[in-house]
């Protein structure tokens, strides 16, 4: 085990790296998690081509990339290399986010997700008018993302209001905006490019229609 000193700490928040990582010992490495269904089960929204690429490479490179990083990380903590541990802030913070963005975008997508629990339906009654008009909200968002990123229906911890809205690259929701995530579109182009090539909207469509609702609900009741 080993920990950042209040100087570097300082130093790394700006890059939101210095999280728990390095109170954690190297025994808790990320792994891949498997998928709760089928490389082919989300067809035809998403093709068991996309799927399968998008895990086994796409989200297993992060998880690699990361956990070297958190290797030389620990190196670098017990020669207390200052300089060293700031310059992996950047590594830490985009495989560290990939790897977390992923965990969560594969638990909440299903062929038969079902509908939104009462109490969830309610609160986005509430925030955003009705389902339909969450639903657009998202996709519009999830559209406007310049480059690389994520659109998110979020819930605000504090006021327990749901919120909609993007992050950059791979910075993951809850560590960048305070946001606890509750569903996620993954808009970088590995994504969806094999199948819907540059047309991002109508993947951003498709893909609502695959939305795991009652592990969206689950994570809905965690937060509130």
């Amino acid at each position: 085990m080993f920990a950042c000193s209040k100087k570097i700490a300082s130093s790394l928040a700006s890059s939101r790296t210095c999280m728990n990582v390095v109170n954690r010992s190297m025994s808790d490495k990320a792994t891949l998690p498997k998928l709760p269904f089928g490389y082919k089960d989300l067809e035809p929204v998403i093709s068991g081509e996309i799927m399968e690429l998008h895990h086994s490479k796409h989200h297993a490179a992060y998880v690699t990339n990361y956990n070297v990083a958190l290797e030389k990380l620990q190196e670098a903590t017990a020669k207390n290399d200052a300089n060293a541990i700031v310059t992996l802030g950047p590594a830490l913070k985009f495989n560290g986010g990939g790897h977390i963005n992923h965990s969560i975008f594969w638990t909440v997508l299903s062929k038969d997700g079902g509908k939104p629990s009462d109490d969830l339906l309610a609160a986005i009654n509430r925030d955003f008018g009705s389902l339909d008009n969450l639903k657009t909200q998202l996709q519009t968002a999830s559209n406007g993302v310049q480059g690389s990123g994520w659109g998110w229906l979020g819930i605000n911890s504090q006021t327990k209001k749901l919120q909609v809205t993007t992050t950059a690259n791979q910075d993951p929701l809850q560590a960048t905006t305070g946001l606890i995530p509750l569903f996620g579109i993954d808009v970088w182009e590995h994504a969806y490019y094999l199948q819907y090539k540059n047309v991002r909207p109508s993947y951003t469509k498709a893909i609502l229609d695959i939305v795991n609702w009652s592990e969206v609900s689950r994570r809905y009741s965690a937060a509130v």
